[in-house]
């Protein structure tokens, strides 16, 4: 997958019209252009910044039903995201693993409580379910989760659910997309709409980097923002009413030694309301998510001080070590496109379902879901543009179709895991070169190779989009990942004929957005 083919595509496009422009390159406009052109759809993918670069890489890192969805009677939600999770992890094996959730127990009546949803729960799953859930004594409870506060534990469930790695999953959808003759193209900003007899026949865009202007004709255009769609359904129509209500969900890492062990704990009911989670991942743990209202939706959301400090506080009830500010090693924020209703006030209350629009004008719009379900979202809002904007109606295949770098039975202590069938790739930059096996960082897992990987094969272009997107490093220790970015660039500029200049200012960005992640 190479920008520089896109480029040459779309140019070849020039006058012709395409059938299917989707708008937003995150999980959702990236699962809508899989389900588009494997239907065998002309289909152009365009995101004003990377792939991934908003909501669908600062996700909780899980592919889940949704026990809290149980909790609050929303059945058909569940059911949809077990089954969507069922099938991702046939789908996607190298990237969404089975990982098991501890419900600890500090009264006698939540055991119960919780023991009898969470079977309910494995009910709806049936034949894709993960694995029973369990009641456990204080001493197997301990067994999984030995740093778990002991005082006044009564017990726990076990239950299980999926995780995965959320922008490693959006650069696979990306090059599925491509294997399947798609064009996508990160960097590339949709700022209008070509109109024909009022109808929309196609949009305005710019490239980023040279800024070049196209007029790009399509059947169909889809407007996939995320937490943005308001925007681009402003510009069709200026007097269209907001539908988003934006939430802020901020998450901490730490070091593995708050959470030593394979499961990660599930605390079923926060000060707010929500559920909270502390998760294995990377060999670090992920503590969140919050629920905050957002007015003006940002790019690069920053974590407000009350939400970190509601993180550690609820950590601190669960864990016998209390995390302190000091011992973050990043903090990441993440904005939910939830649709409103008429009591918006409270977002955790607001509904974790899709909804598609259609405009007078034919603009095609979805937002709302989530990562567990972008491909039923996908499949839906295709099947809307076969009904209402005249593209021929063919039959969606992705329940099966195996997403790029799908290879069972990866090693998920490895840290090459996530590539899947790309790994062997990896290693035989490292056998030509063995100094590209060295670690960009001492404190960081990854190696020069996945930097060069990631230029030639995963349209990464700036230092934040290897440091934050193509690996996680910024997630997992933003102070590490800012000591390497010198390093990295010089790779990076070797690799791409940049010069000292470049390197100058892509350090200088990445340390400015770095620093939101650090406290």
């Amino acid at each position: 997958m190479k920008r520089t083919e896109m480029l040459a595509e779309l140019n070849s496009m020039k006058g012709q019209t395409w059938d299917v422009i989707i708008v937003g390159g995150g999980a959702t406009g990236l699962g809508a252009a899989v389900e588009a052109t494997t239907r065998g759809y002309k289909t152009l993918l365009l995101e004003q910044e990377d792939f991934a670069k908003g909501t669908s890489s600062r996700s909780t890192k899980l592919i889940h039903g949704g026990v809290r969805y149980l909790q609050q009677g929303n059945v058909s939600l569940v059911l949809e995201a077990l089954k969507e999770r069922g099938l991702l992890i046939q789908n996607a094996p190298h990237l969404v693993h089975n990982l098991s959730f501890i419900v600890p127990n500090y009264s006698w009546w939540s055991g119960p409580f919780y023991g009898i949803g969470l079977k309910i729960y494995d009910l709806l799953a049936g034949k894709l379910g993960l694995g029973p859930s369990e009641f456990l004594s204080v001493t197997e409870t301990l067994k999984h989760i030995p740093t778990l506060e002991q005082e006044g534990l009564k017990g726990g469930v076990i239950y299980h659910d999926g995780q995965f790695d959320d922008s490693r999953l959006a650069i696979n959808l990306a090059q599925t997309a491509a294997d399947h003759q798609a064009t996508v193209l990160n960097y590339f900003k949709v700022s209008g709409f070509i109109k024909e007899d009022n109808l929309i026949a196609g949009v305005l865009a710019t490239d980023q980097f040279d800024h070049q202007e196209y007029e790009i004709k399509a059947k169909v255009v889809i407007n996939a923002t995320g937490v943005f769609v308001d925007h681009l359904m402003q510009v069709d129509e200026p007097d269209s009413s907001k539908i988003v209500a934006p939430s802020q969900g901020i998450h901490l890492v730490f070091d593995k030694k708050f959470l030593p062990g394979k499961s990660a704990i599930m605390v079923p009911n926060t000060d707010d309301g929500r559920v909270m989670f502390a998760i294995p991942w990377h060999n670090k743990v992920v503590v969140g998510t919050t629920d905050t209202p957002v007015e003006n939706p940002e790019l690069e959301p920053k974590a407000l001080p009350e939400e970190i400090e509601f993180i550690l506080k609820h950590a601190s009830r669960y864990l016998n070590e209390d995390p302190k500010i000091e011992d973050v090693k990043s903090v990441f924020a993440g904005l939910r496109p939830l649709v409103k209703n008429s009591n918006g006030n409270n977002t955790a209350a607001l509904s974790r379902d899709h909804t598609i629009l259609v405009s007078q004008s034919g603009l095609l719009t979805i937002t709302g879901g989530k990562w567990t379900t972008y491909r039923r979202m996908g499949q839906d809002v295709i099947d809307k543009a076969c009904e209402f904007c005249g593209l021929e109606d063919r039959n969606s295949i992705t329940t099966s179709l195996k997403i790029h770098g799908w290879k069972q039975n990866t090693d998920i202590t490895d840290p090459l895991d996530c590539y899947g069938s790309d790994a062997d790739g990896i290693k035989l930059l490292i056998k030509d070169n063995p100094e590209l096996g060295e670690r960009i960082h001492v404190d960081l897992p990854y190696v020069k190779a996945e930097v060069i990987w990631s230029i030639r094969n995963e349209m990464a272009i700036t230092l934040e989009d290897v440091l934050a997107r193509r690996t996680r490093a910024l997630l997992l220790d933003a102070k590490a990942t800012v000591e390497s970015a010198a390093t990295v660039a010089d790779l990076m500029a070797n690799e791409m004929s940049k010069n000292n200049e470049w390197i100058d200012l892509q350090v200088a960005s990445f340390r400015k957005t770095a620093s939101n992640y650090m406290l």
